[in-house]
């Protein structure tokens, strides 16, 4: 390719990026008019969030994020924190464009981001209950063993992860030491090894709800196992539509987004993983009032 050719094949998404830039910055400046969301889906990490989203937005009163941000989070309440709150808002329709959704369609509209390290940031629960104490937490929960080695093939088919399955858990500890306190103790900061490398970790799921089942009122928050998701998805959607009071919509079809299905792991890794999770989702179970199909 020649540097004229490289030249024109990057004039577009230099257009693209400018006019990316000059619509945040319009949000930034009318984010008083811009209402805080209603909801938030915070997890888990690769148990269906994309495809709870993608549902969500086809719901008629489910407007998408403002143009600028084309994508299902600002990760405000991690990496972005410092940003601001009128950084965040910029993110959201504002209260016009939704007063015109409802008087369209005769019924309230609610607004949210899915943000799967929500659940496990150490810091995410406090910020969220200060800024939005009003706001539906959505959770998805997975199979840990499954969720894990989905997580380790997304990282190793993105090219950030050279070990193999084995070495990637046997390496996390090392990994990621440290990282948590250091989120904590340095409220600004971001750790990508602590987003990337919690293959084992992030499937200890009661520890990292404790700080939202003590700062959010247990009727705005909604657990839904992954699995019953994928296998009765339009009944799932029904009851996240109740739970967040909209209207039911019945969706033409409901695929599944984002998918790396846990086959191929190793059975003595399956088999350790299941006995490491196994006091760990009976604590879960107790303290939630819910039984999971997870073997």
């Amino acid at each position: 390719m020649t540097v004229k050719d490289r030249i024109k094949q990057a004039a577009p998404r230099q257009a693209r990026e400018g006019v990316r830039d000059l619509l945040a910055r319009y949000g930034q400046r009318t984010s008083d008019r811009r209402p805080l969301p209603d909801f938030l889906i915070i997890g888990t990490k690769r148990g269906g969030t994309t495809s709870l989203w993608r549902y969500l937005l086809r719901h008629p009163l489910v407007p998408r994020l403002f143009p600028a941000w084309n994508t299902k989070t600002s990760h405000f309440f991690e990496e972005n924190w410092s940003r601001g709150e009128a950084w965040y808002r910029s993110h959201f329709p504002t209260q016009r464009q939704r007063a015109a959704l409802e008087r369209r369609h005769g019924a309230p509209s609610r607004v949210g981001e899915a943000a799967p390290l929500y659940m496990f940031h150490p810091l995410a629960a406090d910020r969220v209950a200060t800024l939005m104490p009003g706001a539906r937490i959505i959770v998805l929960l997975r199979d840990p063993v499954q969720r894990a080695f989905s997580h380790w093939k997304e990282r190793r088919t993105e090219g950030v992860e050279p070990l193999d399955f084995a070495a990637a858990l046997a390496a996390e500890p090392e990994r990621t030491a440290g990282e948590r306190e250091r989120l904590i103790a340095e409220p600004g900061s971001h750790s990508t090894a602590y987003d990337w490398y919690s293959y084992r970790a992030r499937g200890r799921y009661l520890e990292h709800l404790e700080p939202w089942l003590r700062r959010f009122d247990r009727r705005r928050l909604l657990f839904v196992p992954s699995e019953t998701l994928y296998r009765e998805p339009a009944a799932t959607y029904a009851g996240v539509l109740d739970f967040l009071q909209l209207p039911r919509h019945e969706l033409p079809s409901y695929d599944v987004f984002n998918d790396r299905p846990g086959r191929g792991m190793d059975e003595q890794v399956r088999a350790e993983l299941t006995a490491y999770y196994r006091p760990y989702n009976a604590a879960l179970s107790a303290r939630l009032g819910m039984s999971f199909d997870w073997s």
